[in-house]
């Protein structure tokens, strides 16, 4: 760790004692929400839940409100089945080939163990785009069509995501200095050394300042691919700005190249793509 922030913790006794009693500490939450006999639900699969339900009010709501898109509700809980799929089994293995192959190939037991936390986004990312090209071939629609559909709809999903990742109190930040008012020990971490609590700020850029972007944005026709390539500029921004208050991921991955994280170096593909897209939208509009 930084050599400044252990000299900050290292503090007389008196000191010390009264800088943990001032000092926020992760509140340990069950992981274990609501348990009924031997059904037990976890807060990380509630976040998931809550989630999906999310995308499926939204898009209904979207449906309603602009009939011109021509979307049905059955089309809706469809790409939903199969974007629940595509999140799931591309998130876990993009956990498992992008942040910690070492772990997991010597752990193969816990590949399948989903409730234990540990979902990349850019791996999921991945599934839901096979997803949404699966409902392009069967509805005839066009594959933008459909991703600009889905866009305002995805980013509360995330910001769920992430307040699940810190209710488990995994994926903590860098250290922070000790008078930063939110500054936080986690536990987990191993240490005592006062952290940033990076989860929730993921969940405020990439969840709800980025659903509030992408809301308003499509709140009128767009042309086609718009929305698409405005996500992938959002999140691929918020993430890589995030990632500076991030301690990066468990495995044989640490800080790169110019002192990044794989988080940034997946996301810089996703703003350059994002940007072709968005300003291609705009010219074929105009055009």
């Amino acid at each position: 760790m930084d050599s400044h922030y252990n000299s900050q913790v290292s503090l007389p006794a008196r000191a010390s004692t009264n800088f943990f009693a001032a000092m926020l500490i992760h509140p340990q939450f069950d992981p274990i929400a609501v348990a009924i006999g031997p059904l037990a639900v976890r807060w990380y699969g509630l976040m998931y839940v809550l989630a999906f339900t999310a995308f499926i009010l939204l898009g209904r709501w979207r449906i309603r409100a602009h009939p011109q898109t021509r979307w049905s509700k059955a089309e809706l809980d469809d790409l939903l089945f199969w974007g629940v799929l595509g999140v799931v089994l591309g998130g876990r293995l993009g956990q498992v080939l992008f942040y910690e192959p070492g772990y997991y190939f010597s752990h193969p037991e816990d590949i399948l163990a989903v409730w234990k936390g540990g979902m990349s986004f850019h791996g999921g990312l991945i599934g839901v785009l096979l997803a949404l090209a699966r409902h392009a071939s069967k509805t005839g629609r066009r594959f933008l069509e459909v991703g600009d559909f889905v866009a305002p709809l995805v980013p509360l999903g995330l910001m769920f995501g992430r307040i699940g990742n810190f209710i488990n109190g995994e994926l903590w930040g860098r250290p922070a200095d000790p008078a930063l008012p939110w500054a936080m020990i986690f536990p987990q971490a191993g240490d005592d050394i006062p952290r940033h609590p990076s989860q929730l700020y993921q969940a405020g850029l990439e969840g709800l300042a980025l659903f509030v972007i992408l809301w308003l944005y499509t709140a009128r026709p767009r042309p086609v691919g718009a929305a698409s390539g405005l996500f992938l500029i959002g999140y691929g921004v918020f993430r890589f700005i995030a990632e500076y208050f991030r301690t990066p991921d468990d495995g044989i991955l640490g800080y790169m190249t110019f002192n990044t994280s794989m988080g940034q170096w997946l996301s810089l593909p996703m703003i350059l793509i994002g940007l072709w897209m968005f300003v291609n939208a705009k010219a074929r509009a105009a055009g």
